[in-house]
């Protein structure tokens, strides 16, 4: 059993997603950098798809009522087990009785806690991740609150350290062109495009509000709604494009500058409030080559640990 002494700004229990529900408005939720949650669950002996903590800007406390293996991964929260000063990228052993502390995120916004057998839920659609906004997955479907039990299973047996390096973080996100290029004339692709953007408070699990000064993108269209996914970026009559994240909703109404190619959606986890990124528009060639170069780092890792548990 894990009790959650403080459950900081955002704690929810999430795995790789709810996919095959959009055609009902469900949502895919699940952890909104799933590059962390696997390396993290790699390094512990779990399935890709174990559910892990999703952690968001620190300031939390877990303790662990029985013996365990953890990992983090992700943002560097400054985390101490037992008081004794633990990183990301790496496993360790836990003792009964010990707390896991966790400061303040650097370099980053969201981390994952990947316990080994993960933590035992009701699954929800074929998954425990947490939709808050729908109020399922998860425990209570909902945020994880002070007290709560996180029930899992003990281990004390002996576990090899471990450790990865996460994929490198880009300020440049890539995307493909949208649909809606002929509502527009080429002036707002490339004022998007060569704009530095701010993340705005108004961001969340559903999506990324982008914000600059001398806003030249806004507009009066109003269009019927359409299927949107995780990485359709909406321009709102505001002239803030929001990137729609894993909680996002599965159709809109406002006109799509683009979408993120697949293999950067995952930087959008890390991106705090006052934070800046620019955009790039790239073929499906350059698309499909980031993500062979993604799947080839997971690929390696799976490599490493083999050979480390021949050895």
């Amino acid at each position: 059993m894990i009790t959650v002494i403080k459950p900081g700004m955002q704690m929810t229990i999430q795995d790789l997603g709810r996919h095959g529900y959009r055609h009902l408005g469900i949502a895919q939720s699940g952890a909104l950098d799933p590059y962390a949650m696997i390396i993290a669950n790699r390094l512990v002996g779990n399935d890709d798809n174990q559910n892990v903590i999703e952690i968001t800007l620190g300031l939390a406390q877990l303790q662990f009522q029985c013996a365990t293996v953890i990992a983090l991964h992700g943002a560097d929260m400054q985390a101490k087990l037992g008081g004794v000063s633990i990183y990301p990228g790496w496993c360790y052993p836990v003792e009964q009785g010990q707390t896991l502390t966790l400061a303040t995120a650097r370099q980053g916004f969201r981390s994952y806690l990947a316990i080994k057998g993960g933590i035992d839920c009701h699954a929800v659609m074929n998954s425990t991740a947490t939709d808050i906004a729908a109020g399922f997955g998860g425990l209570t479907g909902a945020t994880l609150q002070a007290n709560a039990q996180l029930p899992i299973t003990p281990f004390d047996g002996d576990w090899p350290q471990r450790g990865a390096i996460a994929p490198a973080k880009r300020s440049v996100i890539r995307v493909h062109s949208g649909p809606h290029q002929q509502l527009r004339s080429q002036q707002y692709s490339d004022f998007f495009a060569q704009t530095k953007w701010q993340v705005s408070p108004q961001s969340n699990r559903m999506g990324v509000r982008l914000s600059t000064e001398h806003n030249q993108l806004m507009h009066t269209h109003s269009l019927p709604s359409l299927a949107v996914s995780p990485g359709s970026i909406q321009l709102t009559p505001s002239g803030e494009p929001i990137v729609l994240l894993n909680d996002g909703q599965t159709t809109g109404g406002y006109p799509l500058l683009g979408t993120v190619i697949s293999a950067d959606l995952h930087q959008f986890a890390q991106l705090k409030p006052g934070d800046f990124v620019q955009f790039e528009f790239v073929n499906l060639a350059v698309a499909n080559t980031a993500q062979q170069k993604l799947d080839a780092h997971l690929q390696q890792l799976t490599i490493a640990l083999k050979n480390l548990s021949i050895r």
